[in-house]
């Protein structure tokens, strides 16, 4: 793919380039209207079918799918006991519902800074903010790295404290050779519109212990008695129970029969997505002014976002100004967060200052997620990287 040229002004209008575009075939489509046509439309036997065909690709005991993967956070805390006054350590750079359910919950977000590499958590930022009231660590594979699972058990450990896995991101994401749902008590994944696998809206939460996994599929449907769902077939009774004050969580068929279609070509996905980042490295490998994703040995990155870092002190625009170039070329992009404690809500509440984690608000003013999705074209490719290259060389200098 050529990088070099940049495009003529006439092809600016003629590019269209969305952030992110859903890939949806016609085998999704016909299950999702066989399912209409089934008379079954919500919790049933594709919602099952879907959860042992994701446990099993990602090798765990237990799958239980919920209605997003914000549900799947709140039921995971819960399951592991987490209520009023406790404490959770959760990164800063991440989407507002890491921390919100903690809140949920009654409990405070202990917030830490990233890695400047990766943007994870940062392990050694962990130990400090350990007090008796910590209940979990709750890491966030960011753009589809997974965060350094091997010093945060460690820590775990010492603290006898619950891992969760934010893995909103990460499908399919590895770490030292497991496939990220297996290594934590807890891993939640996310099958949101833009994610690597879609179902519309919807999410998963995975485990190895039965017990974990019974507490979690119990509160996804109002903490009603086992198989609440087969009391509408033939095989079920009108008869159930109420055992504790559960969430109205539970996903679809309509959303698992997307699913499930879905989840059969996440492979298929992940090679195109990691082609299109080969493709964007390598054109971009020499713009100085420009910081690449990381990715560190022994890991598989599923790329859900390439986020790039502009170097603003060596250019005479700012992120924001370059993102207004790209978008103005006809390129949709976003901003992979605004950290949590720069958000009112934690100022107000918890007291952070911006300056209180100092990596996150730095990469915060630099990074720009640029679109990478499986229906991206060569052409479509190759015009994200040459307007890339115009704008710095528009734009280079103070």
């Amino acid at each position: 793919m050529s990088s070099n040229a940049a495009a003529p002004a006439e092809s600016l209008k003629q590019f269209q380039i969305p952030f992110f575009r859903p890939t949806i075939g016609e085998a999704e489509i016909n299950s999702v209207v066989e399912t209409l046509r089934s008379g079954w439309l919500t919790t049933g036997p594709k919602t099952k079918r879907f959860e042992q065909e994701f446990a099993k690709s990602v090798g765990a005991e237990f799958a239980i799918a919920v209605n997003s993967c914000t549900a799947a956070l709140h039921l995971a805390l819960e399951a592991v006991g987490v209520g009023r006054d406790d404490e959770v350590i959760v990164p800063t750079l991440t989407f507002a519902s890491t921390g919100e359910v903690v809140m949920h919950l009654g409990a405070k977000p202990v917030l830490v800074d990233v890695c400047a590499d990766t943007l994870c958590i940062d392990p050694d930022q962990i130990e400090r903010l350990i007090t008796p009231k910590t209940k979990a660590i709750m890491p966030v594979h960011y753009g589809g790295h997974p965060a350094d699972m091997d010093e945060i058990h460690a820590i775990a450990r010492k603290h006898g404290i619950h891992v969760i896995e934010d893995a909103a991101h990460a499908i399919p994401t590895e770490y030292g050779g497991r496939r990220v749902g297996t290594i934590s008590d807890l891993t939640c994944f996310s099958f949101y519109a833009n994610k690597t696998m879609t179902t519309g809206e919807g999410g998963m939460v995975t485990t190895n212990d039965q017990e974990l996994a019974d507490r979690v599929r119990l509160m996804s449907l109002h903490g009603i008695s086992k198989d609440a769902w087969k009391r509408f077939s033939a095989e079920g009774s009108w008869y159930y129970e109420i055992l504790a004050p559960g969430y109205k969580y539970n996903m679809t068929d309509i959303n698992a029969a997307l699913g499930l279609n879905q989840l059969e070509r996440s492979g298929e996905f992940h090679q195109r997505r990691s082609a299109i980042v080969q493709a964007y490295d390598a054109g971009l490998a020499d713009v100085e002014e420009i910081k690449l994703p990381a990715v560190r040995p022994d890991v598989v990155h599923a790329w859900h976002l390439y986020v790039i870092q502009v170097d603003i002190e060596r250019l005479s625009i700012n992120r924001n100004d370059f993102i207004k170039a790209l978008n103005g070329a006809g390129i949709g992009t976003s901003v992979h967060y605004l950290p949590l404690h720069m958000h009112p809500l934690y100022r107000d509440r918890f007291g952070y200052q911006p300056s209180d984690l100092p990596v996150a608000q730095s990469a915060f003013d630099r990074i720009i997620s640029l679109p990478v999705y499986p229906t991206m074209t060569e052409s479509e490719v190759d015009y994200v990287i040459s307007t890339v290259r115009s704008i710095v060389e528009e734009n280079r200098g103070r």
